[in-house]
């Protein structure tokens, strides 16, 4: 489980109820609470969220909130590490000898690569093939991230619908001083739960998404370049070095060394 996605929410909750607890204890919490605010605002935005979208991209934007919680295993260095052994291989016994050691590769998009430089197709085309393939797993990233930008723009518009039609209600029945406080506040807290839709949830969750969709499209990508390489017959030691480059310096240091072993 990603711990930081979970203690994040969790520690955005906390601090909304500190704060309300620190000012109005129990009875602060229950001035939180109002249904048709809960309606307009939460029904509204998720309306407008709907209709901006196709169905079935809406349904699984809303699903992958799950995927923000998954501590997926994507790491760059381990990625080289497989290419370099693949390269390793084809270099001590020719490029026929991928399709076995394709067998026991996890990686679909890896082993589609593979597979398509064992059957001798031309390089430019294992590029295109792979790199359709990458855009379109991009493309659908960003439909379902989009769900999430989009509600959190609409979460604080319908925030402030409610919050004007409370006013507009209040304003036509003036006639009781004392109703006016409570009528006021009532009608601010269509604001608060927009704001909360936005800041506490959706932001979070398009965010998340987004860091992990820029690292799996450089694994990918990491992918692609390595694969050419190993079909244009570079040395590994070399493929190794071109491929750290997509690293930071810092984890640069810490991947796995181990190509170029029979130079």
């Amino acid at each position: 489980m990603d711990i930081a996605s979970l203690a994040g929410i969790l520690l955005g909750a906390g601090m909304f109820l500190f704060g309300v607890f620190s000012s109005g204890g129990i009875a602060g919490l229950g001035a939180m609470f109002d249904f048709a605010s809960i309606i307009i605002t939460l029904g509204g935005s998720i309306s407008g969220t709907l209709a901006s979208n196709k169905l079935p991209d809406f349904l699984n934007g809303l699903k992958c909130i799950k995927l923000i919680f998954k501590n997926e295993q994507q790491d760059p260095a381990q990625c080289i590490k497989n290419i370099i052994d693949l390269s390793n291989t084809a270099r001590k016994e020719g490029l026929l000898a991928l399709e076995e050691a394709a067998n026991g590769i996890e990686d679909d998009f890896l082993k589609k690569g593979v597979m398509l430089v064992v059957d001798g197709t031309d390089p430019e085309l294992v590029r295109g093939i792979m790199e359709t393939d990458l855009t379109c797993i991009e493309d659908r990233h960003k439909k379902m991230i989009a769900v999430w930008e989009k509600w959190a723009e609409l979460g604080p518009a319908w925030g402030m619908i409610g919050t004007l039609i409370g006013l507009i209600l209040m304003l036509k029945d003036m006639n009781d001083p004392t109703s006016i406080g409570p009528k006021m506040a009532v009608a601010l807290v269509t604001t608060l739960y927009g704001s909360l839709i936005a800041n506490w949830l959706c932001n979070p969750v398009a965010a998340k998404l987004s860091i992990n969709n820029s690292l799996e499209m450089m694994m990918k990508e990491i992918t692609v370049e390595g694969i050419l390489s190993i079909q244009a017959g570079e040395n590994p030691r070399v493929i190794e070095e071109k491929l750290k480059s997509f690293l930071a310096p810092s984890a640069r240091n810490n991947a796995p060394e181990d190509g170029g072993g029979d130079e």
